[in-house]
């Protein structure tokens, strides 16, 4: 009788309270990021010479100069590479601080998040130039090295691709370690007594019970990290300058410098493009593949 009786129609009124509460996030969104997001689209398709636009021409001109200059298409491969060696390294140091966290009494793990996200606090900037100090020819990681006799003279830590890896890893880590955590917060500690009562050990355990249920964690924390890193500025512009020239820096120059806005506009598209399409690629493997029980 219940299923049979006529549903109550639903008018605008009963939406209104909620369409409310969502209205003044949706004009911030709208005013601060999807209208610039549209103006800079349009800007990616008129092809000036200069500042004039008076004789704008719209057409694909600049996706195209893009897509034959060797350069640009040399530093797109350079921050795709660099941003997934910054995972890499997130994900390899961040899984065991994971680990631990999840594994802590309640007040323990209350200091460690903490710990952890701290760094957040602390501008970019300031980090970054803290990093500056340290991989520099004369700073502590060389000097210490040369007093230890490993090297003999000072190694190119700075504007290279280590410091820009080193940098970008430190600076998004806390967002790997606590995607991660939070993956292994939800997995059901009688699976791994289990595990262990047939007689599966700590590392047989690892690959087969605790590593496969936080792969939700690691792809979210792992696509979040490339994601950031992708789009990073501060870091490499510091840490890398000329010597490596990722395309947020690149973009930045012709926008701010060579007064490119419609190529800088391009080249910017170009990034965000490149990035969802490797955000979705990996994302929709791991969820058709092997482990697509996981994340369902």
């Amino acid at each position: 009788m219940e299923e049979n009786a006529p549903r109550k129609a639903r008018t605008w009124k009963t939406f209104l309270p909620a369409l409310l509460l969502l209205a003044p996030i949706a004009l911030f969104i709208s005013g601060f990021f999807i209208v610039p997001m549209l103006y800079i689209l349009y800007l990616s398709f008129i092809q000036t010479e200069g500042l004039d636009t008076s004789n704008a021409v719209y057409s694909l001109h600049n996706y195209i100069l893009f897509f034959t200059d060797s350069y640009y298409l040399s530093a797109l491969w350079l921050t795709v590479k660099l941003s997934l060696y910054a995972v890499v390294v997130s994900l390899l140091v961040g899984y065991p601080v994971a680990v631990t966290l999840s594994k802590c009494s309640p007040r323990g793990r209350a200091w460690l998040t903490l710990l952890i996200a701290a760094p957040l606090l602390i501008s970019l900037v300031v980090r970054t130039f803290g990093w500056y100090l340290l991989l520099s020819p004369n700073g502590t990681v060389n000097q210490l090295l040369m007093a230890l006799g490993i090297i003999q003279s000072p190694v190119k830590l700075l504007f290279s691709e280590i410091g820009v890896v080193v940098g970008l890893s430190n600076a998004y880590l806390p967002f790997m370690i606590l995607a991660i955590a939070t993956s292994l917060y939800n997995i059901d500690p009688s699976l791994t007594k289990a595990s262990a009562i047939f007689g599966a050990g700590p590392v047989r355990t690892f690959l087969s019970v605790t590593l496969p249920l936080s792969l939700p964690g690691v792809v979210a924390g792992s696509m979040l990290v490339f994601s950031m890193c992708m789009s990073a500025y501060v870091t490499p512009a510091l840490m890398g300058g000329a010597n490596v020239p990722m395309l947020p820096v690149l973009v930045y120059d012709q926008i701010l410098h060579l007064l490119r806005w419609t190529y800088g506009s391009a080249i910017s598209y170009v990034l965000l493009g490149v990035t969802l399409v490797i955000v979705t690629f990996v994302t929709r493997m791991f969820e058709k593949g092997v482990f697509k029980e996981v994340f369902r």
